[in-house]
This record gives structure tokens, sequence and C-alpha cells, in this order.
């Protein structure tokens, strides 16, 4: 196969050989682009056109951005300070605008002369920096520029680059200079003369313009470029060959090229994807598994007869779908998505019974110990004398449920582990402490993951590996974060879904309370909370953080560094402080209590049920509560600094409260402005009960994640082109053609191009990841 890396060659290229060392280091460090291939797949966020101007007012806080616009207005000023005592201190004020806003530029020092005498009013340019606000203006400091000169329909001809690195400070970082092999001019005209110019994903080291003059040095190779689809896959669907795609995305004569362009490169990066997913089922299809089919009139039947309500459609449908699987040769790898109280925790019971029935054990991952004990006592109650199996008064099929959580006294887990070991347990309910080396099955044939993104890939597979064989595994969320959405929509999980509430459950009602802005809305949310207290009713108050930070000195140095009253810099509420100012304060009178992570095990139980038998009025908590507690007298929710939760923890705190037959209320309590990003997220989720929609939302703002890697959200992602939410349709087509191709060539031994491709799409660590699921 001697064809493959001759042709791999100029795309393999250093990009310092061809840039230069330091334009290569920036490139590296900030961009994660280390080869001519690299930086050909860098594609470019956005265009701009020379006759329409950027939208100034939609720039992003805190964050570096390029803009193409007009100079209103310049102003020198000079003034006295330390460095120039005799006002000889000198300032740049320019003013830039595009019709839907103004910003101010600012330049000082010895950064003012060059811009001085280049953004004069009436001159167009393209600005880059980091956006910040003074004396409430938008504001760019000592921005790095490249004036755009003449009209494209002019007599002047086409527009060139004059200023090459903008005055000021720090602008030319990693500078694309003469030793470094590129001229700055070269190629300039060819640059700039089409109607239509990229914006590239930039630094502060590094901006678009100069991603564009080395994107012109790299462009040549793109002609090496080797293609991954299969030809008759290409022609069949219209798609440009690999290298037209690249020369059309990078420059681009017209907006056809641009889309036609996009639509092959989402095209690659859906194709491969799917065929490294489709390869890992072929895999997993081969994988032996013991099937485990429910025995009639077993355990689960006698389950069944014993509940007191009939179980959902949705409910019935879901546990067909997982005991089709249960009973395959070859291991089940299931989400369950189910809205919060659905009764997710119903069918992965009866999912475990069944798989108790075939001779076989289940283990259920719970990410807290709160949650792992809620789950033991529930299951226990559900199942009643089933539960006691070789126990005085067990059914005569019972088996054991047990408990494993890492505050155990030795005793209890020592009888823990030996029931497991034997087989004596049928169903173990644990944390983390379930993965440790200690614990060993008889026969364990089903992992239930519950609440499936605390959990890393490598514990879920520490797991899973305590069976003979490979054993079942069913995931559970409520609201999945981005990259599980992503792994749905791309097929790598067999998906139940559960949209069907029980019958019984209330609508929950969702407000944003700005406390900065109404402060007396927060004064009613607290009156709220004691009118749910007075109809006999309780409520649920949770906190981004404990507040015992101060036993040590990183906690009492961060909340030094965070002046009073800066919105923006106040550590999060606490929760120990809060509860002290609520009991003294609003709900004086009402019995208080707290919870949270750093308790001792005894003592959250012990708070953990007096909320359950209604002894404390108001419980003071933070995310701990997040999941599977099941109180349905709570009906109130005041969840404080709001803004600090994502979308899928607000989603899931929301749902312990309505589980009842009273209506359940939720106010997210925020100081955030109304036009900021965090308040938009707040009103979404105040606006939706949907889950499934939540996700969508969270996935937008978020990004995928890196699909085939272990960032769990949007720094890291696989996906340059291809966007989840609005691909879904190629992402289901290309499913098609990789599952085909698989099965007729596993080893893609006709298609080198694409294992170049998926060689460079898998590295080693993604390649374990895929592998281990």
């Amino acid at each position: 196969m001697d064809l493959v890396p001759a042709l791999e060659e100029p795309l393999d290229q250093p990009l310092k050989s061809v840039l230069g060392p330091a334009t290569a280091k920036v490139m590296a460090e900030h961009l994660g682009l280390h080869t001519v291939g690299d930086l050909l797949h860098h594609y470019p966020r956005r265009y701009e056109e020379r006759g329409q101007l950027t939208h100034l007012a939609d720039l992003p806080m805190d964050e570096h951005a390029t803009v193409v616009a007009m100079v209103a207005d310049a102003r020198l000023h000079t003034f006295a300070s330390a460095k120039a005592p005799r006002g000889k201190g000198q300032r740049l004020e320019v003013t830039i605008t595009d019709g839907s806003g103004r910003v101010q530029l600012v330049f000082f020092g010895n950064g003012v002369h060059k811009p001085h005498k280049e953004l004069l009013p009436g001159t167009r340019a393209m600005f880059a920096g980091k956006v910040s606000v003074f004396n409430r203006r938008l504001q760019l400091a000592h921005p790095a520029y490249e004036l755009l000169r003449g009209d494209p329909e002019g007599p002047e001809g086409p527009e060139g680059p004059e200023s090459i690195d903008g005055g000021g400070d720090g602008v030319g970082g990693g500078g694309l200079g003469g030793a470094e092999g590129l001229d700055a001019t070269a190629g300039a005209v060819e640059t700039w003369a089409g109607a239509l110019i990229p914006i590239y994903p930039a630094t502060a080291k590094l901006e678009s313009w100069k991603i564009g003059k080395a994107l012109q040095t790299v462009l040549p190779a793109a002609r090496d470029a080797i293609d991954p689809l299969p030809e008759s896959l290409r022609a069949g669907r219209g798609l440009l060959p690999l290298p037209e795609a690249l020369l059309k995305i990078h420059r681009p004569r017209t907006k056809a090229d641009i889309a036609d362009a996009r639509a092959r490169l989402k095209w690659d990066e859906a194709f491969v994807l799917q065929v490294a997913l489709a390869r890992r089922r072929h895999a997993d299809a081969l994988l032996p598994a013991v099937p485990r089919e429910p025995t009639p009139d077993g355990l689960l039947t006698a389950f069944d007869a014993r509940l007191p309500f009939t179980l959902t459609d949705g409910q019935l449908k879901v546990s067909r779908e997982i005991f089709a699987d249960l009973a395959t040769a070859h291991p089940m790898h299931r989400l369950l998505q189910g809205e919060v109280g659905s009764g997710k925790t119903m069918v992965a019971l009866r999912a475990m019974l069944a798989v108790v029935d075939a001779g076989g054990q289940a283990a259920m991952l719970a990410p807290t110990e709160v949650l792992a004990q809620q789950h033991h006592r529930s299951i226990t109650e559900m199942m009643g004398e089933l539960a006691e199996g070789g126990m005085l008064g067990g059914a005569e099929r019972a088996t054991k449920v047990v408990l494993l959580t890492g505050s155990m006294g030795a005793a209890a887990r020592r009888q823990a582990l030996l029931d497991l070991v034997t087989g004596e347990a049928g169903i173990v309910i644990g944390t983390h402490a379930l993965i440790e080396d200690k614990v060993q099955f008889h026969d364990l044939g089903l992992v239930v993951v519950d609440e499936q993104h605390r959990f890393g890939v490598e514990q879920r597979d520490a797991l899973r590996g305590k069976g003979r064989q490979p054993p079942h595994l069913l995931v559970m969320t409520a609201t999945p974060i981005p990259r599980t959405v992503a792994m749905t929509v791309f097929g790598d999980l067999e998906t139940s879904v559960l949209d069907q509430l029980p019958a019984g459950r209330s609508p929950i009602a969702s407000h944003v309370v700005p406390a900065a802005d109404k402060p007396h809305f927060l004064a009613r949310a607290w009156e709220r909370v004691r009118e749910e207290v007075a109809g006999g009713h309780q409520a649920y108050v949770v906190c981004p953080r404990i507040g015992d930070e101060d036993d040590d000195p990183k906690g009492r140095a961060k909340k030094k560094a965070a002046p009073e009253g800066d919105g923006d810099k106040r550590p999060p509420l606490a929760v120990l402080e809060v509860a002290d100012q609520l009991a003294k304060g609003p709900l004086h009178g009402l019995t208080v209590e707290v919870l949270h992570g750093r308790m001792a095990p005894d003592d959250k139980d012990a708070v953990m049920r007096r909320f359950a038998a209604g002894d404390t009025d108001v419980l003071v908590a933070t995310t701990v509560i997040e999941v599977g507690v099941n109180v349905p007298n709570a009906t109130a929710m005041v969840i404080m600094d709001a803004d600090r939760f994502g979308v899928s923890q607000l989603h899931q705190l929301r749902g312990r409260v309505g589980r009842g037959s009273a209506p359940g209320l939720c106010l997210l309590v925020t100081e955030m402005p109304e036009a900021s990003p965090a308040r938009a997220r707040l009103t979404s989720v105040a606006a939706t009960l949907d889950g499934f929609e939540l996700s969508r939302i969270d996935l937008e703002q978020r990004r995928e994640g890196d699909v085939l890697g272990q960032a769990q959200s949007g720094a890291r992602t696989s996906l340059r082109m291809l966007t989840v939410i609005e691909d879904e349709e190629i992402i289901a087509q290309a499913r098609e053609e990789a599952t085909a191709l698989v099965t007729t060539d596993p080893d893609l031994t006709s298609l080198p191009g694409l294992r170049t491709a998926l060689d460079a799409l898998l590295d080693e660590e993604r390649e374990q990841y895929l592998e281990k699921g």
C-alpha cells in the first residue's frame, strides 16, 4: 500500500516548513493546526461582502471579534500622565459604524501614529480585537486592522490590503513577515479581489486576514487532497471533488461556490464519522453476550402483579424494546431518554428483574450517595417481599437487593460484597464504589447507568468489564447533554423514548425572577414559598455553592478577590449563608434545613428522611438533590444564581417538584441583565417543560463536544462544518451509506483514501474511546 503515503505527503507537511516557525507555533498552540492539511480544513466562519457591512450591534462581549466597518470619526487627544507629565500623552479615539451600531477604537502611546494617518473618516477596513465596554460604550482597544482600498466595481479595480499589522501593543503576534517565508503582500491582490472576504476563526495572536494569507500559500496543496468518499457515492449525490471543494470554501467567487463546497465538506465529516461508528456497531454485533429472557411466572410476573397502578403505554412499549435486545446474543447498547418523572426507574427495574429471572445479576450505577440510597429505598419498597431473598418472610421467588457505597461500614460492605460474588444478590445499587477492583459478581448480565452524563466512559467500561462476557448496557437520562444528543443523532445508540407522564403528575409553572432589576420580585418569591408551606406543602431552595470554603485558603482567597457589589465577580450564593439569612429573615418561623455533598452520609440520609416525612418545611441544598430525589409533597423550588447552572441541570432540578397531585412552581432567580445570553437561556428553560426541546437549545448554545472524544461540550469538537441540529438529514443519509459499505467491506480494503481519513479522525485516544463506548 505504498501509494497512500506518497499521496499524503503534501498535506502532511508541517506548517513550520511552509510558513516559518513563529507563525506555525502560534497556529499550533492557539488553533491546534500543525500540518498543511490541518490549515486547509480550518474553514471560514463566515464571509463578508464588500458592499455589506457587519452588524456591530451583535458583537459578543469579551470575545475576540473581526468586523468590517467604516470610520465615522477620528480624534487625537493629548493628556498628562505619570509617563508624560507635560501633556505629551496621546490617545486616538476612532468611531466606526456599519449602520446597525457604533464601536469605539482606542489607541495609546506610540501606537497612535500609524492609525492616525490611515484611519480617516470614510475609510473602510477590517478590524480585529477583544470586545469590551468602557463608559457604557462598546470598545476595541488597540485592534489590529486591514484597510480595504478601492471599489471593486469602480475604476480603481480590486481592493488590496494596506496595513499588515495594525498599530498598538501586541498586535502583530506571530506575524507573517519576510523571514517567515511569506511576503506580506504576496498574492494580496488575488486574495482580496473576490467579492467575498473569508472571516476565519482567529485568536488575539493571529488575525483572520493573516490566516487568509497563510492559506493563500498552502492552497496549491489542495489538489493533492485524497478523497475519502467512494466515487459512486460522490457522483450519485452530485458532490464536488474534494480539491475543488477546498478551493471554493477558501476562495469563493460566488455564494453558490460556498454552498457547493459546504455541502461537500459536510458529507466528508458525516460519512467518515458514520463509517467509524458503523465499524464499531459491526464489531459489537460480533461480540458474544448471554441472552437474558425472563422466565414465565418468574420474578417479573410477580412484581407486575403487585403494582398498585397500571404501567403507561410508553413504559410497556419501551420495556418490549429492551426485552427484545436482552434476548439477543450480542450486547444491548441502549439509551433510555425520558422526561423527568416519566417512570424511567420503573422501566429499568423491570429490565433488571428480567435479567435476574434469566439467572443473571443487574447493577445500577448512580452518581451520588443520596441518589443511590433513594433508589435502593424506593426499589425495595416497590418490590416488598420480592426483595427479601434468603430472609425470613421473603417470597419464594425473591432475590436480594443490596446497596454499595463508599461510606458504608466495614461489616455491611463485607456482607454486600459476599452477596454479589455468591450470586445471593440479584440486584445491586451503588455509586463509584461498584467499580472498585474488590467488587466481583457471580454473573453480571445488565448494567444500568443513571444520569449517564455524570460518568466517564472509563467508569462505565470498568463496570461492564466485571461480567464473564460483555453485559448488556442501559443508560438513562432525562435531558441529554449535547454530546449525548450528538451521538444519538449519529445513530451510535439505539434509543428508547418515554414521553408520556404517569397519571397523577402535575404541571410545573416556571418563571425567571430578575433580582437586580426588580428586587420586589424576589421578595414575592419568598412570599410564595410561605404560601406553599401554609398550604401544607414544602419547598427547595438551591444554591451553587456550599459556603464552608472559608475553612480552606483557596476558598478564602477566592472570596477576598471578589469585591462586593461587583455582580460579575461576587462568589456564587452559598447554602449555609442563604439558609441562615432565610431562617432569620423572609422565612422566619419555618423549619429550614441544609443538605450538601460534604455532610456525613448518615447526616444526609437523616435530613432527607425528615424532609420526605414532612418534618422540614424548606430544604436549602446544592445540586445534590438534582436527580432521583422523590418527595411528592414538595411543590416549590427557588434556584438562586440560576444563570450559573446549565440547561440540563435546571431541567433536572425543576423535576424535583410537581411530583404529586399539587401543581409545581419553579422560580429561577438571577442578577444577569435582560439582554445577556444567560438570561436568554433561563427564559428558554422557563418557556418549556420539554426535555427534548431543551437539549436542542443546549446543543445550539454549546455545540456537540468532541463526538469521538471525552470533551462533553463544544470546546473540542471534531466537527468543523457539520452541525448536528441543522444537518440531521445528511447524518441519516450518511449512516445508511456507511452501514451498507461496512457490511460489504468492513476492513475498507477497496478504499485507501477513506482509511487515511479514518486514521486522521481516530487518534489512539479516540479509537479506545469508541471501542469502550
